[in-house]
């Protein structure tokens, strides 16, 4: 009878809760696994043929001819559209020399896409010239509210600020190829962050008849937000955010020691708050299983009570570069560099940028995450 009861305690130890930064040998919290489609990634690639009239240099550009990369995702009329960073050839050929522009893809099966012939927010004689020009506009992470509105997240970053300063813009449309830019998100509400370095906003999103959809929740709009350290931030209208405090930090000898960038918009599931991010491997402290410098993908969990309150991640990424084109391009050590998650024909697909190169995506069938919802 006591080995009875002492085999009842055992379990029930090896049953209780997992403590932040723990691996849960289950891991049923997490999204995915995913997997490279064969035969179709890169799924954009550069493309010299596509050509726009620059408003800022007032002569036709190849907007796209270096790179195309780092895109979000949305499912919008039965489509999935991506919108993705491109780099033309202007400036000096290191990373971030070049102009960015943000293009529009769409597909039928979220694997095979036809891009718009040109740009959908770009550098402009508008009000947020001084921000967007000359780099452009960059890394994008898009949602759909309720109502049927888009909003953007992205890099506004300009080289000619001495202080080489990337701020963290917001824009909003109803069909993707219309937007309003409303500036820096911290721009009114920030204090300190008004005018500082920012960028990479994951807005949360709740699946709603099968789509992902950004949702007040608490009260609040929420987004994870930053690169070196991940910050919470809440809103009242997606355009205007307060910065909150730092959820998520580096760890040494992990694949995240160099740093921490969210990824896409964050997913409220019945475990919590999956938030899907990257880490970059540090050099000397890093993952000595990795190459310096390489970023791969890691998931975090949130309390579903308190979006600040972390509660597990994982110790190893659960996507890393692999294939040839995620480890050769502009950016050599590599990189599997999340920004867009959609739910579409029953499963899930993950878009991603290589070597700030290509765009690619991964997918997860739904019958792995039912368990999830």
């Amino acid at each position: 009878m006591k080995n009875k009861y002492k085999l009842i305690l055992v379990l029930l130890l090896c049953a209780g809760p997992v403590l932040a930064g723990e691996v849960d040998p289950n891991q049923s919290w997490e999204l995915g696994p995913f997997l490279r489609p064969d035969h179709v990634n890169p799924v954009i690639r550069p493309n010299t043929n596509l050509v726009f009239d620059c408003p800022m240099n007032v002569h036709p550009v190849q907007w796209a001819a270096l790179h195309t990369f780092n895109p979000g995702a949305v499912v919008k009329d039965g489509r999935v559209c991506v919108l993705y960073r491109a780099e033309d050839g202007s400036g000096s050929m290191n990373i971030g020399g070049h102009t960015s522009r943000i293009g529009l893809a769409e597909s039928k099966d979220g694997l095979h896409f036809t891009c718009r012939p040109t740009p959908v927010l770009f550098p402009a004689e508008d009000n947020q010239k001084t921000n967007d020009w000359t780099g452009g506009c960059e890394d994008p992470r898009v949602v759909e509210t309720e109502d049927g509105t888009f909003a953007i997240t992205y890099t506004e970053y300009c080289r000619e600020d001495k202080r080489r300063i990337a701020r963290l813009g917001v824009a909003t449309s109803k069909d993707l190829v219309h937007w309003t830019k409303h500036g820096p998100a911290f721009e009114k509400l920030g204090g300190k962050f008004a005018d500082c370095y920012c960028k990479s906003g994951a807005i949360l999103t709740r699946l709603i008849d099968g789509q992902l959809k950004a949702v007040k929740y608490l009260g609040k709009y929420w987004m994870y937000w930053g690169e070196g350290e991940i910050r919470l931030a809440s809103s009242d209208d997606l355009i205007n955010w307060t910065p909150g405090p730092i959820v998520l930090r580096t760890r040494a000898g992990k694949f995240d020691s160099g740093l921490v960038e969210s990824g896409p918009p964050a997913v409220i599931t019945k475990h919590g708050i999956v938030l899907l991010y990257n880490g970059k491997n540090a050099s000397p402290n890093g993952d000595t299983s990795l190459r310096d410098g390489v970023y791969s993908g890691g998931q975090a969990l949130f309390d579903l009570n308190d979006p600040a309150k972390l509660l597990q991640r994982t110790d190893v990424p659960f996507y890393k570069p692999e294939a040839d084109f995620e480890q050769t391009g502009q950016y050599s050590a590599g990189t599997t560099f999340l920004e867009g998650l959609v739910f579409f024909k029953g499963q899930w697909l993950l878009y991603y940028g290589c070597a700030d190169s290509y765009v690619a995506v991964a997918t997860s069938p739904t019958a792995l995450n039912q368990r999830q919802f």
